[in-house]
């Protein structure tokens, strides 16, 4: 109270409360039971709060008693604050809506999980937390290795003709939908392994062994693609198959030496079969050149002599109209010609029986007809 001036436990209190709090004035302490107690605990809560509060931005206090200031007892949110709690939720909104598609992928939006649209390249927008994206990569070929090329027997395959053979082919495959791709097919590589693997082995089960390992390798190729992607497109699947690679069509590995060997013998069959059929129609080409040749000759000699005869017949009739014109000229004619044809290739001499005298009756001659023969073998 003011008016006391002693204290709480009297005593000379006329210099005012600004004496020693520890005795009563007169230099005797005050009683023990009476003495306040200092909260250390308070202390402490005190100090982390004031800590507290510089941190969020107010001001510290000052000592003991600034915790009964205009700071109150919990954190100071000033508007600084406030505008850099905004700031910094906003980027991070926005670092988690705005997201970037590159040239070659396609991004699918949901809506609360929901398909929504589908993103083009470049940057896109989708308002977190309501709308998520997925990014895909739509054209970047992506392969699948089938068959025995990792060390399995998956490759092995029973044929038409009751043959087993060893294939290795690769199927390479795009995304051409996404939203399809992501959700019709819970997974999606080994769907199209199973389908291609399926495939594969009808088609197969429908050839023999022989046109498999030589020419029908592009064939089976293109018939595989047709097949797996009419299968995929029935699944809606948004899968693309690019091509197939075949790569190998052997025998199992148990037999495959015993089957060169077979084959070897085979091409060793067919070149000697090429090489008597080469034979056969080169002999045959040649009989039936000879065959028209002496028929050709054959039809020129019949009408040689038809056309002789013809020649002939029409000589005697004109010889035989002359005769009958002129018996005794004609019949003279006719001599002479006959002995021009007997006499004309014989070596003969003419004597004229009536010279006389030693040599004076050979008449010379001009030896002609040896004179033609050498002509004709000089020419010949």
């Amino acid at each position: 109270m003011a008016g006391n001036s002693g204290g709480p436990w009297g005593g000379g209190g006329s210099s005012g409360g600004g004496g020693n709090r520890g005795n009563n004035g007169d230099g005797r302490k005050p009683p023990e039971g009476d003495s306040p107690q200092i909260p250390e605990i308070d202390e402490l809560m005190k100090k982390g709060q004031e800590q507290l509060r510089v941190l969020m931005g107010g001001r510290g206090g000052s000592g003991r008693g600034g915790g009964q200031g205009s700071g109150g007892g919990g954190p100071i949110f000033t508007k600084g604050t406030v505008v850099i709690g905004l700031v910094v939720a906003a980027v991070l909104w926005g670092a988690a809506s705005f997201y970037t598609v590159k040239p070659e992928e396609q991004s699918v939006e949901l809506f609360l999980g929901e398909f929504s649209a589908v993103g083009n390249p470049g940057l896109n927008f989708a308002p977190w937390p309501f709308v998520t994206a997925e990014v895909i990569p739509v054209t970047r070929e992506q392969t699948e290795d089938m068959g025995g090329a990792r060390g399995s027997d998956d490759g092995l395959m029973l044929t038409g003709d009751e043959n087993v053979v060893d294939i290795d082919y690769q199927v390479v495959w795009n995304i051409n939908d996404p939203a399809k791709f992501l959700f019709n097919l819970r997974d999606p590589r080994q769907t199209i392994r199973a389908v291609s693997e399926s495939a594969m082995r009808e088609i197969i089960a429908q050839s023999e062994l022989a046109p498999i390992l030589n020419r029908d390798r592009g064939i089976i190729a293109d018939r595989l693609q047709e097949l797996i992607q009419s299968t995929m497109d029935s699944y809606d699947s948004g899968v693309n198959i690019i091509r197939v690679n075949f790569d190998k069509a052997d025998p199992p590995q148990d037999v495959i030496a015993a089957f060169r060997d077979v084959q070897a013998a085979a091409q060793e069959r067919d070149r000697l079969q090429n090489v008597a059929d080469a034979y056969a129609n080169r002999v045959l080409a040649e009989a039936r050149g000879e065959a028209a040749q002496v028929l050709e000759e054959a039809e020129a000699y019949r009408a040689q002599q038809i056309n002789g005869a013809q020649g002939e017949a029409s000589r005697f009739s004109a010889v035989l109209e002359e005769y009958s014109k002129a018996p005794d000229v004609t019949r003279k004619r006719l001599y002479l010609e006959r002995m021009e044809q007997v006499l004309g290739d014989v070596d003969k001499i003419i004597l004229d029986e009536n010279s006389t005298g030693s040599g004076q009756g050979v008449v010379p001659y001009l030896p002609l007809n040896e004179l033609r023969r050498n002509q004709a073998e000089e020419n010949n």
